[in-house]
C-alpha cells in the first residue's frame, strides 16, 4: 500500500494520538493508568477458519486445473497431503465458499484412492461452507474434485475489452485475506503453510503463471506445469493466465505483462534487482529463487499482492519517473515479513504489514537517499495522523482480541503506519545496527513458520528488552501493541523537503507568490500530494482553478496524485475536474485510489447522486473485493443519509 499526504489534525485528535516532536533523553513520566496487557482469550485460534488444525494439518497441496473462460470456472481437483496431528482423528474439516464439490476420496501412504463421504455445511456470508470429510483409519491424503463458481470472490474473469491488448480474455486471482477457499478447498488460515504443485490448463495462446517456479519464455501451448518447494499459507497462493510477455530486470528478476506494456515496466522497475541486493545486507538471504513482478490489468483492486516469486503489481504504478516503485519495495520486503515470517491469523496483520512497511522505507532510502525514505517516512506518519480519529477506538491497538469481522477490513493504517512506527521508534531507542541485527535474528529464526503478537513480545523481551532498562521498557512495548492510544513519547520523523514544501505552501495561501512560481519541474508525486493534502478546508473553487491552470493536475494520468486532487476539487465545487473524475473511477479499480473519491462524492446529495450513476457504469469492471467495498460505502452513505432527514 503507497502512503499518501494528509490534513493536519485538530488539536483535540492530536491530544488522542498523544504525539511528541522529540523523545526526551529522561526516561518517560510515570502513568497512572496500568500497562495494557495481553488479551486474556485464545490468541491462537484463527476464528476466521472452520479447518480442524489441531487435529490435521495441509503439508502439501497438488492442484489438477482447467480454466474455462466460457463458463467463467476452475475445473479440476485438488490433493491434500495431511500431517496427522492426532493419529485417531476421523474427520478432516475444510474451508470453502461457494465450491461445487462433485466427489471426494481418500488414501493412505501411497495407497490407492478410495470413495469417501463428506458433508458441505450451509453456507455462512463470509466464513463460506466447512466442508466436512470422513477419513478412514490411517489416511492421510485427501482428493477433492470441484468446480468453482461462476462469481468466486477470488477470482475476477476479464473481457478481451477489459485488458491492455483487447484481444485476449485474462483471469486473475486475489486470495488475500480468504478467498483462496473460493478457488481451492483446504485449510484457509495463514497458521498452516504448504509447499505446493499444480497442473493448469488454458485456451492455446495464453500463458499461465503461478505465484511459484515458473518457466522463463514458456511457449502458450496451454498446458502448464508449476511447483512452490517453499511451504506457504494459503492466502498466497496465486494463478494468473492472459496475453503475456516476459523481459528480464536482471539475473533473478522480471516482468511480466501485457505486450503492449512490458517495455514500459520493465522500465520503471529497472532497478528490482538493487532493491533485491539491497534487501539481502540488512535482512539476510532472499530465500525464494526468483523475484518477478506481473503487472495486471488496471481491475485490479490493490497496488500489489505480494506472491511469492511473482508479485502482482497494478499498472497505475507505471508513471515514467519511478515515484511510486516505493510499492515494489513494499512487495518485495513481504520476502522477508509476512511471506517468510507469517501472521498466525488476521488479528496478527502488523506482524506482516507494519514490519513490511518499516523495512519499504529502509529500502527506499538505501536505493535513493536519505531524502526519499525520510519523504516516505513523513508520508506514513501524517496519514496516521489524520486518519487515527477515524478508525473505532476498539480497532486502534496493534493488536485487538481475535473478532469475526471482515479480515477485509482490517487493512488501514493501524496495522500498516502504527506498526511502522513501532519499529521506527524501537530504532531510535536502540540504534540501527542494533535494531537491524534484531530484526534479521527475527526473520532468520523464524523463517518459514507463522507467529502471532505475543510470539513476537517473547522474542522482544529476550532479544532486546531485557537490558534496556528505561531506553525501551516492556510496558512501553505492550502500551504500543495493546494500547487505545499512541504513548505519549511518540517520536515521529521529518522531513526538511516537506518542511519546504510547506512553507512555499503558505506563501502562495497568503499570495506572496503565485501558482505559476511553485517549483513544478523539481517536484515529485509526492511533494505535491503534501502540498495538496495540507491545504486548508476554506479554500476557494477559484483557487483550485489557479493551481489547475498552472500544473495542469485535472489532465495528469498520475493515480497517486488524483487520489489527492480529486477529492479536494469535489468537496471544494471545482466543476473542471468532474469529467477527470468520472474517468478516473472508470479506468480504474485499485482501491486505494478510488475509494477516497467515491467518499467525497458521498457526503451531499448531489454528489451521491453522481457516484452512483458513475459506479452503475464501472462497477462491472472492478474486482469482487472492489465491488463489495464501494456497494458498503454507498449503503453507509445512504443510511446516513436517511438518519439525517428523519425529523
Amino acid at each position: 500500500m503507497l502512503r499518501r499526504i494528509l490534513l493536519p489534525l485538530p488539536l483535540l485528535v492530536l491530544a488522542m494520538i498523544q504525539p511528541a516532536c522529540k523523545r526526551s533523553e529522561a526516561p518517560a513520566p510515570a502513568v497512572e493508568a496500568p500497562a495494557p496487557v495481553a488479551p486474556k482469550v485464545d490468541v491462537r485460534k484463527d476464528v476466521h477458519s472452520y479447518a480442524n488444525v489441531e487435529a490435521l494439518k495441509l503439508s502439501a497441496l497438488k492442484l489438477d486445473l482447467t480454466v474455462d473462460f466460457e463458463a467463467r470456472r476452475l475445473i479440476g481437483s485438488a490433493e491434500l497431503r495431511l500431517q496427522r496431528l492426532d493419529p485417531n482423528a476421523k474427520e478432516l474439516v475444510l474451508d470453502t465458499r461457494a465450491l461445487e464439490i462433485s466427489a471426494v476420496q481418500a488414501a493412505t501412504g501411497e495407497g490407492a484412492w478410495q470413495p469417501t463421504t463428506y458433508k458441505l455445511a450451509a453456507a455462512d456470508p463470509l466464513l463460506g461452507s466447512a466442508l466436512r470429510i470422513a477419513l478412514p483409519a490411517g489416511a492421510d491424503r485427501v482428493r477433492v474434485l470441484y468446480r468453482t463458481g461462476p462469481a468466486a470472490s477470488g477470482l475476477q474473469w476479464l473481457s478481451p475489452a477489459q485488458t491492455a491488448g483487447k484481444q485476449q480474455p485474462f483471469l486473475f486471482t486475489q486470495s488475500q485475506t480468504i478467498h483462496a477457499r473460493s478457488w481451492v478447498p483446504l485449510q484457509d488460515t495463514p497458521a498452516v503453510r504448504f509447499t505446493y504443485e499444480a497442473r493448469v490448463r488454458t485456451p492455446k495462446g495464453l500463458l499461465a503463471v503461478m505465484g511459484a517456479e515458473n518457466e522463463l519464455n514458456a511457449e502458450p501451448d496451454g498446458d502448464y506445469q508449476f511447483r512452490m518447494p517453499q511451504p506457504i499459507p494459503s492466502y498466497l497462493l496465486a494463478l494468473a493466465v492472459g496475453e503475456l510477455g516476459f523481459a528480464a530486470t536482471g539475473p533473478r528478476s522480471g516482468i511480466y505483462a501485457e505486450p503492449s506494456v512490458l517495455e514500459a515496466a520493465a522500465r520503471e522497475f529497472a532497478d528490482t534487482e538493487a532493491m533485491i541486493a539491497q534487501a539481502e545486507k540488512l535482512y539476510g538471504p532472499y530465500r525464494w529463487g526468483r523475484y518477478d513482478l506481473l503487472i495486471l490489468p488496471p481491475s485490479f483492486p490493490f497496488g500489489g499482492m505480494e506472491n511469492p516469486r511473482l508479485t502482482f503489481a497494478s499498472p497505475t504504478v507505471i508513471v515514467g519517473d519511478k515515484s511510486l516503485v516505493s510499492l515494489v519495495a513494499h512487495e518485495l520486503a513481504h520476502s522477508w515479513s509476512g511471506n517468510l515470517v507469517t501472521n498466525a491469523s488476521w488479528r496478527d496483520f502488523w506482524l506482516n504489514e507494519g514490519f513490511t512497511s518499516y523495512v519499504t522505507n529502509r529500502l527506499m532510502e538505501a536505493v535513493y537517499g536519505r531524502e526519499r525514505g525520510d519523504m516516505e517516512r513523513v508520508l506514513e506518519a501524517e496519514e496516521l495522523k489524520r486518519d487515527f480519529a477515524g478508525v473505532p477506538e476498539a480497532q486502534r491497538p496493534l493488536a485487538s482480541p481475535p473478532t469475526p469481522a471482515d479480515p477485509d477490513d482490517f487493512a488501514g493504517v493501524i496495522p500498516y503506519n502504527r506498526g511502522s512506527l513501532f519499529l521506527y521508534n524501537l530504532e531510535l531507542a536502540f540504534g540501527r545496527e542494533r535494531f537491524d541485527a534484531f530484526l534479521r535474528s527475527w526473520f532468520d529464526g523464524k523463517a518459514f513458520s507463522s507467529q502471532n503478537t505475543e510470539d513476537f513480545l517473547a522474542f522482544l523481551d529476550a532479544q532486546l528488552l531485557k537490558d534496556a532498562g528505561a531506553v525501551f521498557t516492556p510496558e512501553l512495548a505492550r502500551d504500543w501493541i495493546y494500547g487505545v492510544p499512541l504513548p505519549g513519547d511518540t517520536q515521529f520523523p521529518a522531513s526538511d523537503a516537506f518542511d519546504q514544501v510547506a512553507q512555499l505552501r503558505a506563501d502562495w495561501l497568503d499570495r506572496r507568490i503565485v501558482a505559476r512560481q511553485l517549483p513544478f519541474s523539481r517536484w515529485s508525486v509526492l511533494h505535491w500530494s503534501y502540498f495538496l493534502d495540507g491545504l486548508p478546508a476554506t479554500l476557494t473553487a477559484e483557487r483550485l482553478g489557479e493551481l489547475d491552470l498552472a500544473a495542469s493536475l485535472s489532465l495528469s494520468q498520475n493515480r497517486f496524485l488524483l487520489r489527492s486532487w480529486l477529492p479536494l476539487a469535489i468537496a471544494h465545487g471545482y466543476t473542471a475536474a468532474d469529467e477527470p473524475t468520472r474517468q478516473h473511477l472508470l479506468r480504474v479499480g485499485r482501491m486505494y485510489y478510488i475509494a477516497p473519491v467515491y467518499r467525497a462524492l458521498l457526503k451531499t446529495e448531489a454528489g451521491r447522486a453522481r457516484a452512483k450513476a458513475i459506479y452503475a457504469e464501472a462497477r462491472p469492471g472492478y474486482h469482487p473485493i472492489a465491488q463489495a467495498a464501494i456497494d458498503k460505502l454507498i449503503a453507509e452513505a445512504d443510511a446516513a443519509a436517511a438518519t439525517a432527514a428523519k425529523p
